[in-house]
């Protein structure tokens, strides 16, 4: 910032003691600002660490000097990240403008503290080259927390509060940091996780300050509050909002949940009009010509012009190459504001530390007691960061937030601005604009000559990840190959997967990049060159057993979600309850909660290979950890000592029926707690997880044989672990088939009204679905149930649960099939003619008919094959009731089955079951589609867009059960939405729908269309063979597939 004198002084002996120091890369010894001529006036500023300096400036010295004072004071080479606010005599949070003087902004400079803050937060803290600036960060995101600004979870809480203790009084000592925290307030609520925050700082041993402050802003930049300053606002409606402004653009929240963001690529204007903020967008070309204006109400002018400045400021840091030139003066009138940004930007920032040769200093660190071992240069070749350590913990850190801290109101801050224009290429990313061109992307086109355009973005080799964006945000600009992209990445894209941490006790190695950051997508945010780019490519792992492996982990954590639901969630809902049986309670935490905590080692297991194999993909001994087949086979062998609880889960959910039967009060219970929002999925189905886990483990290592040489050093593990699993399998076959069945009839007793003991030994449930039954007035929609002995049709009730009721039964000994769509003039009709009656019905289509048409012959087949026909399932003797037959209820809309949060949250309704399903989509799904989806599992994330959004999403997404089920991250506990894909079709988008991206893949049903786009091939494929197996019904050739796998 100043030029460096000849004096031979040091930070630190200007600081005064160096008990605890750091190292700085600026020259020491420096300059301070010239200043103009006049009197010298004493200002006070309060520095990050709580420490008052007094600087003496000119009069008439613009701001810029003050703030360069206080950057000489600190050593600090990176300050264009702060700037220096203060109060105002309105009372209003303003920021110090750099090129006004100083004494025209603060009236009473003796009264008034200045306040040196963190500015500009980037969407990464490893584009902080500087020791010193991660420290300062690491003291901004401390005040931000000990004040309820930055809102998060208590998880994520305590996590950095323990790296703030850490760093403070080194190493865990029980009763130092009992007193420690009692004497210091890092939370508003602190009291409440004081356990928590001993349990995390205890697995810090040997941590450095420095490395304590890499962490904490690793924690920090996930969370969605990081860096937000709310300036409130209203809609046009009047409703309460706050707007922020960040490195992607503008932000909408409301109360403390990101409701809405609008990218700098697509805002043409920012300006303001009295007391409305108006944000003007760019046209898209495919909906019309018009710009959008959205218009903001704040509470003063004053509010809006501060906010107006901030957001101008913002945008010129962060996607300007150079500070914009200041406007010549008119000669006459003015109009409008002459403000502008001054200082460089991040780009300039960035290049000036890797160009310069800098010394290092050491400053100090004023809390800590710890002596910081830290040699930290920023002349690395590669990235110029040595990479700290850090434990399996991190991968607890959730930006989900905490309801118990959202009370604490975050302060407004800082002041805005808009830039001239930023323009947009086709809406997904910002393209390069003069005369301020945009120093972050620059984008290439998909198809161009030469390129490998976002194939990088999705790619592992660079990769490039999204930041964790709250669901409705549309601000992820994902960039081009050259840049790097910050949510929930590092720049040095060393990542470890979406997922993966380091493991405990590993050190990266030399200049290895951030163990904590993900080969996801991620958003835009700095500037790389090709010989960087390419040496990151040859850098991370690229092998498909790689994503195999990956795929393991992201499953497995779904898994032990699930198990969580029946282990804690339900005995802690219904298991105290004194109406339930201690009997049933016992049996099921006898044979599950030995399971739940094997998995839980497992995956711990697997989440530190996964991390070994992300972040020493670059080391000097290759393959080490570049393989799962050891970690499965371990693992296997050990859950087959477990055999006997897997064989006693038939048992459990025999009992649990029992016990519904027999109670009223127990069916209550258990019927409430399937409401709740943790129980996304019937019940009964999470007490056969674990069997189907076993299905999916066998999967897995077919996929890991077929893909290894039999040279492979993995190979033997793999094969061996493949004949252990499937050796449990076959044990095992035939209690889960008797399960699922069973399970599938208890499901649909819940949907069916009017029908007495439908799971009885020996009946097998076949088909269920849409089908028009012709009656006297005219073709009627009737949702059909064909099981082994009896084919029932039903309607949709009225009740409050919506429930089927059933019309009639046809027996299906003695019943004949013959097609008649000549006869009745009915598209794809045939007739059933039974015993006592006959009924003519239409399919929706050829392959729906032909479907219907096999299995009903199968199950007469069945049926013949019996001893005897079989017993009425209607409660009344009534061959076919006639009441209802011309009213079906009015049916629920498409978009309720859609994705909304009502369709999840809403009590005593089961409309997202399969059986509602299929009566909207006029669909159907037979067992052999049930038995293929427990097969085709999985988890991950993906990013997601809609059809008329420029925006891409990150969300965590298990596919299970027919449906898409989204969260924000895998630690939620509920989903916030779902997506049910029967009747969907899934394809590749075409040329003309201007997805220019990699791994993309497109849900499409009427007017519904969903954009998923994947991180690799590998997942790709896997994510379209999954959904495919939803969205097109099996045939029975596939049955013959499942019993071979068993």
């Amino acid at each position: 910032m100043v030029e460096p004198a000849d004096r031979p002084s040091t930070a630190g002996q200007r600081l005064g003691a160096t008990e605890s120091f750091g190292v700085s890369t600026l020259e020491p010894g420096l300059r301070p600002p010239a200043q103009p001529p006049g009197r010298l006036v004493s200002i006070r500023v309060q520095m990050l660490d709580d420490t008052q300096e007094v600087f003496q400036i000119s009069q008439r010295s613009p701001g810029k000097v003050l703030f360069d004072l206080a950057c000489v004071h600190l050593n600090l080479t990176e300050g264009d990240y702060f700037g220096l606010e203060y109060q105002d005599q309105r009372k209003m949070t303003v920021w110090l403008d750099l090129l006004k003087p100083t004494l025209k902004q603060i009236r009473r400079p003796k009264n008034t503290i200045l306040r040196f803050v963190v500015k500009f937060f980037p969407p990464d803290h490893t584009q902080l080259m500087e020791e010193l600036t991660r420290y300062l960060f690491a003291l901004q995101i401390k005040r931000d927390l000990a004040c309820g600004r930055l809102i998060c979870n208590d998880t994520s809480a305590a996590l950095m509060v323990s790296h703030i203790i850490q760093s403070e009084i080194g190493d865990f000592d029980e009763t130092q940091s009992w007193q420690h925290l009692l004497h210091n307030k890092y939370l508003p609520d602190q009291d409440a996780i004081r356990d928590k925050i001993t349990d995390c700082h205890r697995k810090h041993v040997g941590q450095t300050p420095a490395e304590s402050d890499y962490q904490l802003l690793e924690i920090a930049r996930r969370l969605e509050m990081y860096g937000v300053r709310l300036h409130p606002a209203k809609d046009r409606e009047g409703s309460k909002l706050n707007l922020s402004v960040a490195h992607t653009g503008v932000l909408v929240f409301q109360g403390y949940t990101k409701i809405n963001a609008f990218n700098w690529s697509k805002i043409r204007k920012l300006s303001f009009k009295r007391k409305r903020f108006l944000i003007k967008l760019r046209a898209d070309p495919a909906q019309s010509a018009h710009h959008d204006t959205l218009e903001f109400a704040m509470a003063s002018r004053d509010c809006c012009k501060i906010f107006w400045k901030i957001s101008v400021e913002y945008h010129a840091f962060f996607r300007l190459f150079e500070e914009p030139k200041a406007k010549a003066k008119p000669i006459l009138f003015t109009r409008g504001s002459s403000f502008r940004f001054s200082g460089r930007t991040q780009k300039q920032v960035i290049d000036y530390v890797k160009d310069s040769e800098l010394k290092k200093v050491p400053f100090e660190r004023k809390h800590s007691k710890v002596l910081s071992h830290s040699g930290m240069s920023p002349l690395s070749s590669s990235f110029r960061l040595q990479v700290p350590k850090e434990s399996a913990m991190s991968v607890a850190l959730a930006d989900q937030p905490d309801s118990a801290r959202l009370s604490h109101r975050a302060e407004t801050n800082g002041s805005e601005e808009p830039p001239p224009v930023v323009a947009s290429a086709n809406g997904f990313q910002d393209i390069p604009v003069a005369p301020g061109s945009d120093p972050i992307q620059s984008r290439r086109n998909h198809g161009s000559t030469g390129s490998a355009p976002d194939q990088h973005l999705l790619n592992p080799g660079p990769s490039c990840r999204t930041n964790k964006g709250s669901p409705g945000s549309d601000d992820s600009p994902l960039g081009s190959p050259r840049l790097v992209v910050n949510g929930n990445g590092s720049m040095n894209g060393q990542g470890m997967g979406s997922d993966g941490v380091l493991g405990p006790g590993q050190i990266a190695e030399g200049q290895q990049l951030s163990p904590l950051t993900s080969p996801l997508l991620t958003e835009a945010g700095y500037v790389r060159n090709e010989d960087e780019e390419e040496a990151r490519r040859k850098k991370f792992p690229t092998d498909k057993a790689y994503f195999i492996a990956k795929e393991l982990l992201t499953t497995e954590r779904t898994y032990l979600n699930d198990l969580q639901v029946v282990t804690e969630s339900f005995q802690s809902s219904v298991g105290k309850d004194e109406a339930f049986p201690d009997l049933v309670q016992n049996l099921i935490s006898s044979n599950y909660d030995p399971i739940h905590k094997f998995h839980q080692g497992f995956l711990k297991e697997v989440e530190q290979r996964l991390a070994q194999w992300e972040g020493r993909s670059n080391a000097h001994i290759k393959g080490d950890y570049q393989r799962i087949g050891d970690v499965l086979l371990k693992n296997i062998q050990g859950l087959r000592q477990l055999t006997v609880n897997l064989q006693k889960h038939s048992e459990c959910l025999v009992e649990l029926e029992r016990a519904c039967r027999s109670s009223r009060k127990v069916e209550t219970l258990c019927r409430d707690f399937e409401q709740q929002r943790v129980c996304y999925l019937p019940f009964n189905i999470f007490l056969l997880r674990p069997l189907h886990r076993l299905l999916h483990y066998k999967l897995i290592l077919e996929r890991l044989c077929k893909h290894y040489p039999p040279t492979h050093d993995d190979f033997r593990d793999s094969r061996a672990g493949l004949a252990d699993i499937t050796e449990m399998v076959l044990q095992l076959q035939g209690t889960m088939m008797k399960m699922e069945n069973f399970q599938k009839l208890l499901e649909l007793k819940k949907d069916l009204t009017g029908i007495d003991n439908l799971a009885i030994r020996g009946r097998e449930f076949i088909r269920l679905g849409c089908l028009s039954k012709l009656s006297g007035k005219g073709l009627q929609q009737r949702m059909f149930f064909l099981f082994s002995d009896s084919l029932v049709y039903t309607s949709r009730g009225t009740t409050p649960v919506n429930q089927f009721k059933v019309h009639g039964q046809l027996p299906l000994y003695g019943m004949t099939i013959r097609e008649s769509e000549e006869e009745w003039g009915v598209p794809h009709s045939f007739t059933l003619f039974g015993q006592r009656q006959s009924v003519v019905v239409a399919a929706s289509c050829a392959s729906e008919m032909e479907r219907w048409v096999e299995d009903i012959r199968m199950a007469i087949d069945l049926a013949e094959q019996s001893s005897s026909p079989s017993d009425d399932l209607l409660s009344t003797s009534l061959t076919d009731n006639k009441l209802s037959e011309d009213g079906v209820a009015e049916q629920e809309s498409e978009d309720e089955l859609c994705g909304s949060r009502s369709s999840l949250e809403r009590q005593g309704h089961r409309g997202n079951t399969t059986v509602h399903v299929c009566w909207h989509r006029n669909t159907s799904v037979s067992m052999v589609d049930f038995s293929v989806a427990v097969e085709n599992q999985l988890s991950g994330n993906l990013l997601r867009k809609f059809k008329n959004s420029n925006g891409w999403q990150k969300l965590w997404v298990v596919f299970t059960n027919f449906s898409l089920f989204f969260y924000k991250s895998h630690q939620d506990d509920y989903p916030l939405a779902s997506l049910p894909l029967l009747g969907y079709s899934v394809t590749v988008p075409s040329e003309s729908e201007n997805i220019h991206k990699d791994y993309v893949f497109k849900l499409h049903f009427k007017s519904h269309v969903y954009y998923f786009r994947s991180e690799s091939e590998y997942t790709f494929e896997r994510w379209m063979e999954v959904i495919r197996s939803a969205t097109c019904s099996s045939s029975h050739s596939l049955l013959s597939t499942r019993k071979e796998l068993y």
